[in-house]
């Protein structure tokens, strides 16, 4: 198949199929007339990157993925390195779980400081007012056209104003449901829990 019909199977653009080959994930065979030739094995390839990237991965941290499939594996994580490659994500994860429940319960120890000792009204948490909550905040910090966000919580909207392959350049790296529902369950246990105010 051409790189245009590989494009449209895989929910993605020539560009970024190019620059999946620029970096050894796809392969650069070519027709006789010099178009590039794909094939099925080369779309599962595509929609491997893509699933890992939309997980948070680098796109050179796709490659033990890619290459479990070339090696012939029906999956691209039966692998160990895939494996590793979980692990890994997983712990950077964690990591930055933890700075950002840390700095919320910083924020709301200064708040509730600042409450008592001008004696405002503590307002409603912003999903109780009718905000999307704090999900939606803490995103909302790096999606703007100057900040295209971290990457943990990226952008929405696809923009075609950085390099293929960059976080602008990927709306499939907005995470999943799943994720999302842990981060609000974690953040509405902290909510529930009175911040610890600490003598200045």
């Amino acid at each position: 198949m051409r790189i245009g019909e590989l494009a449209r199977l895989a929910g993605t653009s020539p560009r970024a199929l190019r620059y999946y080959e620029q970096h050894g994930l796809l392969p650069a065979r070519r027709m006789s007339n010099g178009y590039r030739d794909y094939d099925a094995a080369d779309l599962r390839a595509v929609e491997e990157i893509r699933a890992r990237v939309a997980e948070g991965f680098a796109l050179a941290e796709t490659r033990p993925f890619v290459e479990c499939l070339r090696a012939g594996h029906g999956s691209g994580d039966a692998c160990p390195d895939s494996i590793d490659g979980y692990r890994r994500r997983i712990a950077e994860i964690d990591d930055e779980v933890a700075r950002l429940l840390q700095a919320r319960e910083q924020l709301a120890a200064r708040l509730e400081a600042a409450r008592q000792a001008g004696g405002a009204p503590l307002a409603p948490p912003p999903a109780e007012a009718g905000s999307p909550g704090p999900w939606r905040d803490v995103r909302g910090l790096g999606a703007s056209a100057e900040r295209p966000g971290c990457a943990l919580f990226p952008p929405d909207t696809q923009r075609d104003d950085g390099p293929p392959g960059h976080a602008s350049d990927r709306p499939e790296t907005t995470g999943g449901p799943l994720w999302r529902d842990e981060v609000h369950a974690v953040i509405d246990v902290r909510r529930r829990t009175p911040p610890e105010i600490r003598p200045q």
